[in-house]
């Protein structure tokens, strides 16, 4: 998509970066710039300065830095053509017939939304009608329902239809947006006597809806497909109203459905939101994490949004996240439990929620029996591979808990966690001989790297680093006596070489020479040489970490073992993500 520089130019022109982030961070005036506490990473000391001259802010803490378009982008977790849109809409530059790509047409979607929304709210304020009646039969009351800004559709085939066709907008456009159906050559409302959730986006603007049957129609809810204005995975519903709290109490609870945000909402809770009905994405999870990095999963207690928890939890704790599961006894939803229970109660259920963790280590003692041996050692195995990709701290702290649950000693648990997966390794080594070997008394690669040496004398001081690749006696006394020719600018005299030599290198440099052609693909070798060397003593050092760790002492070494689990877990995160890339 194009965009149009003389509105990129004017909004920078127009919207003054230090209005814009004053709104959002309290900043205070230092000489000609402002400084306050930057609003992308903690810190207790300002670091996050803003130029008015410049118009651009930099944080001299975590690197963020660019103009006001940037900030916006950054701040409200938007692309940039979202930034544009929310600061034009906020400084009341017009973007239609500028030439801003769709934009045009995504405003004219904006406002069919919009319509839709206040229809159906005008339809849930004319009572009687079956979804105030529903409503109210919930406990909500007038307040909330306004500023969520419920609505009605009725049950008849046209209503909405009619009304935004007599606006003018064309068929078209509303299939666009899911607002009706088409079947046989007709055109119908999709929503028909339902209650109706407005799904509005953190800029205020309404980008789809979901619709809750009234009695047993089916499906139980329907959403608006997804759209130019509207998709799923960068949405989450009522953050436009809560984001604030959420922010304000550094933790977010996560729910379910829009009734679970609503009722908690009423009920003083309102740190909420929800995921729209689907899987919690990385995107939802990138915009959660803006306001705050604690999440409590407050998901329904049936096996489904159990399932579902433990899938966003590991997108949440993925994305950096402090991730806790909320308990809800005898199998209520958040719903129905604030509503019984009251918010006191409910919040208590927050302050005990599980443990990121713990949650999942609860769970695999349900799928086997712990009295049984075959069932204790199935136990172990799974946790020790989910402690994989904890922290060394964190990893350490479990590996003492379970091993004290368990009896099991926290040496052979700790084995079990750092060696998980590392049955591989012989393969691997298997392989890497088969790929090494020579003849003629030295290894694949060291001959190789000789004769690299003596294609171009240049490679001899980038070999050096690595001259403990050298295993064979001959071959380290080659690498030597060419490193103590070796001059820059100057090929290697190889008559001047030879005379160094005894029969045995001799006989290995003659071998190299007549077997080993790079053509030209003697850069590639090098990298491919070199890399090696890297894995091989990564991967010796593990192995070397994994017979430390087994031996310390669990708490005359604790510190050791602390230090040692780090280094163990950093070698096997490049590994697994030289694997990764591999593939």
């Amino acid at each position: 998509m194009g965009f149009n520089d003389n509105i990129v130019e004017e909004i920078k022109s127009r919207c003054n970066i230090v209005d814009v982030i004053g709104r959002h961070v309290q900043l205070k005036k230092t000489g000609g710039n402002h400084k306050g506490l930057c609003p992308f990473h903690n810190e207790k000391t300002p670091s996050f300065v803003v130029s008015e001259d410049k118009q651009i802010f930099t944080c001299f803490g975590c690197g963020a830095t660019g103009d006001v378009i940037e900030f916006t982008q950054r701040f409200n977790n938007m692309d940039f053509q979202g930034a544009i849109e929310k600061l034009a809409d906020e400084y009341s530059i017009e973007l239609k017939n500028t030439g801003f790509g769709t934009e045009g047409k995504k405003v004219q979607l904006y406002e069919v939304n919009r319509e839709a929304a206040a229809f159906f709210y005008n339809s849930f304020t004319k009572e009687p009608n079956k979804a105030a009646t529903y409503m109210r039969s919930r406990g909500l009351e007038p307040n909330i329902l306004r500023k969520f800004g419920i609505g009605y559709a009725d049950d008849q085939w046209q209503s909405l239809y009619e009304l935004l066709k007599g606006k003018g907008y064309q068929d078209e456009l509303l299939l666009s947006l899911g607002l009706v159906s088409s079947s046989n050559n007709r055109i119908f409302d999709k929503f028909r006597d339902r209650v109706i959730f407005p799904i509005i986006n953190t800029r205020g603007k309404v980008v789809g809806f979901g619709g809750r049957a009234i009695g047993d129609g089916m499906p139980k809810y329907l959403n608006s497909h997804e759209s130019a204005v509207f998709q799923k995975k960068n949405n989450l519903y009522g953050l436009n109203l809560t984001r604030e709290d959420i922010n304000r109490e550094d933790c977010a609870i996560l729910v379910e459905g829009y009734m679970d945000v609503i009722s908690l909402y009423q009920h003083g809770v309102r740190n909420v939101s929800a995921s729209l009905g689907t899987a919690l994405t990385e995107n939802q999870a990138a915009m959660l994490k803006r306001y705050t990095s604690n999440i409590v999963l407050a998901y329904d207690a049936d096996e489904a949004g159990q399932t579902a928890a433990l899938r966003g939890m590991e997108i949440l704790y993925k994305a950096g996240c402090n991730v806790k599961v909320l308990d809800i006894p005898d199998g209520k939803d958040p719903d129905d439990f604030v509503r019984k229970n009251g918010r006191e109660a409910f919040l208590e259920l927050v302050r005990q929620a599980t443990p990121f963790m713990d949650y999942k280590l609860r769970r695999l003692k349900k799928q086997v029996d712990l009295n049984t041996t075959e069932g204790s050692v199935a136990f172990l195995k799974k946790a020790a591979l989910e402690m994989k990709n904890l922290s060394p701290v964190e990893a350490e702290t479990y590996i003492k808990k379970i091993a004290a649950e368990t009896g099991i000693s926290e040496g052979a648990f700790r084995l079990e966690v750092f060696g998980s997966g590392y049955s591989a390794i012989p393969k691997e080594q298997g392989k890497a001989e088969a790929r090494r070997k020579g003849k003629a008394g030295c290894t694949m690669l060291e001959a190789n790297l000789i004769r690299l040496m003596l294609l171009k004398s240049s490679y001899i001081p980038q070999i050096e680093p690595y001259k403990n690749a050298f295993e064979t006696a001959a071959c380290y006394r080659i690498f030597e006596i060419l490193r103590s020719l070796y001059k820059p600018d100057e090929e290697i005299d190889l008559k001047q070489l030879e005379d160094s030599l005894d029969e045995e290198a001799i006989a290995i440099l003659k071998h190299t020479m007549d077997t080993i052609q790079f053509a030209d693909r003697d850069n590639r070798v090098f990298e491919e040489c070199i890399d090696h060397i890297r894995a091989t003593t990564s991967m010796k050092r593990e192995e070397e970490l994994i017979q430390v760790l087994s031996i310390l002492d669990d708490e005359k070494d604790s510190d050791k073992i602390l230090e040692l689990s780090k280094e163990l877990m950093e070698i096997q995160k490049e590994r697994y993500k030289g694997t990764r890339n591999e593939l």
